[in-house]
């Protein structure tokens, strides 16, 4: 079964539907540049192609703040359904993007981040176990933090974000 199939007895309405999304997309890295970030322009490019609408898109430092600092405001927009970080999410000193979004509160839905594993597993083995993808609900919209390879993001994206976006905003907003 394809990602847009539906499972027997289900709908299409289940795994996303028609409705196009406004995402913020924030790359989090202390090597690249908004010029210089594959993985950031690759989440915009399969957003797109999705047809959804990508409103903000911003790279920043590794920390606490400027991830908070970059978010907030995406989150208090009326306009952003969802937002998509990418890079920070590993086990080192460095990897800053959990410990961020574990601030700013909200409710962590475990299932995207086993879900995410599970996948990455088939890809790359054992290293999997180092990913703290994550799904989150601040501000009563959706936030995916991604891990920053490119692999990452097209197996986040295509199998996971761009299935089932759509019905879990509509379940936030009901």
């Amino acid at each position: 079964m394809t990602p847009q199939e539906a499972p027997s007895g289900g709908s299409r309405h289940h795994l996303g539907g028609d409705r196009s999304l406004r995402f913020g997309v924030l790359s989090v890295s202390d090597m690249h540049t908004e010029e210089d970030d594959p993985s950031g322009h690759l989440a915009r490019d399969l957003l797109t192609g999705g047809g959804h609408q990508v409103l903000h898109y911003k790279l920043v430092a590794n920390s606490v703040a400027d991830v908070r600092d970059a978010l907030d405001p995406w989150l208090a927009d009326p306009q952003v359904e969802a937002a998509i970080t990418i890079g920070g999410t590993g086990v080192s000193s460095r990897d800053r993007t959990v410990a961020a979004l574990d601030a700013m509160g909200g409710q962590k839905l475990e299932g995207f981040g086993e879900l995410y594993r599970n996948l990455s597993f088939q890809e790359v083995g054992a290293l999997a176990l180092m990913s703290r993808a994550s799904l989150y609900v601040i501000h009563g919209k959706p936030v995916f933090a991604l891990p920053g390879s490119e692999r990452a993001v097209r197996t986040a994206t295509e199998r996971l974000i761009l299935p089932a976006a759509q019905h879990l905003v509509e379940e936030l907003e009901r």
